[in-house]
């Protein structure tokens, strides 16, 4: 698990940046009706980002994090993963999500995420130009995969997303094998401590980028854990101005 539930984006909020976000639910592919936020910007740059959750779905961290998005003018949209097997939105401590996140089925999660990309290219989303997405940890690992997908991706951000794959759900699609496909632009962003995601693995996904010529930036933060970039961590917090630094560049620089 990446987020608790006092788990907040270590970004200062920009007043007036945002124009408002909105609960929402979008309609996937199979008729599913999923919960969403979307974070429309006052000042649209033409990029849009899809967020994707760890394994908590549609916390309010995420909410937060697609209104950090809107206020710098990036449209957002953050999703949940859960429609198809919780009775209800409740995404608190008491949801057992691990139950859930193993009924996910790869598939089903790219049908809702190519919902939240119709629907940041329609008319109530920004129409946006320049599609990006972000995840973490679990949605790290699924924010990669974007780029070898047929969405058509600016850019893909994974906050220490599992490059070698889901370690708990080894039959899950591995970033590090689609590489050859991948038709977009990556930025990595690790915890140098995640034993989790070891140096090893860092290097053979970046190896394989290279080796495949898919432009791959790539940030490490040599003392800081899985899932450092948290308001909480006061001890990493120039770590995550750094990071969140390096996502604004990443964003602007492929926003055409």
């Amino acid at each position: 698990m990446c987020v608790d539930n006092d788990s907040y984006p270590p970004i200062p909020p920009i007043a007036g940046g945002s124009a408002g976000g909105t609960d929402l639910r979008l309609t996937s592919s199979d008729g599913t009706r999923f919960m969403a936020y979307g974070a429309r910007a006052a000042k649209p740059s033409g990029a849009g980002m899809i967020v994707i959750p760890d394994v908590r779905g549609l916390h309010p961290y995420y909410k937060a994090l697609a209104d950090r998005f809107a206020e710098i003018g990036v449209d957002s949209v953050a999703f949940d993963f859960f429609a198809r097997s919780a009775a209800n939105d409740d995404r608190s401590d008491a949801f057992p999500f691990l139950d859930h996140v193993s009924q996910t089925k790869p598939d089903q999660l790219q049908a809702d995420i190519a919902a939240c990309a119709a629907h940041l290219r329609g008319k109530d989303g920004g129409q946006v130009r320049a599609l990006f997405s972000v995840g973490f940890c679990f949605g790290g690992a699924l924010a990669y995969l974007q780029a070898a997908s047929a969405l058509g991706y600016a850019g893909v951000i994974g906050f220490y997303g599992w490059p070698l794959g889901l370690k708990r759900w080894p039959d899950r699609p591995k970033p590090i094998d689609a590489a050859a496909q991948y038709k977009a632009p990556v930025l990595s962003i690790y915890g140098g401590a995640d034993e989790g995601i070891p140096d090893a693995d860092r290097k053979a996904f970046a190896d394989a980028l290279k080796k495949a010529g898919v432009k791959h930036e790539e940030h490490v933060y040599p003392a800081a854990p899985h899932s450092f970039f948290d308001r909480k961590f006061d001890e990493f917090k120039d770590a995550s101005a750094d990071a969140w630094t390096h996502v604004q560049a990443f964003i602007k620089g492929n926003t055409k």
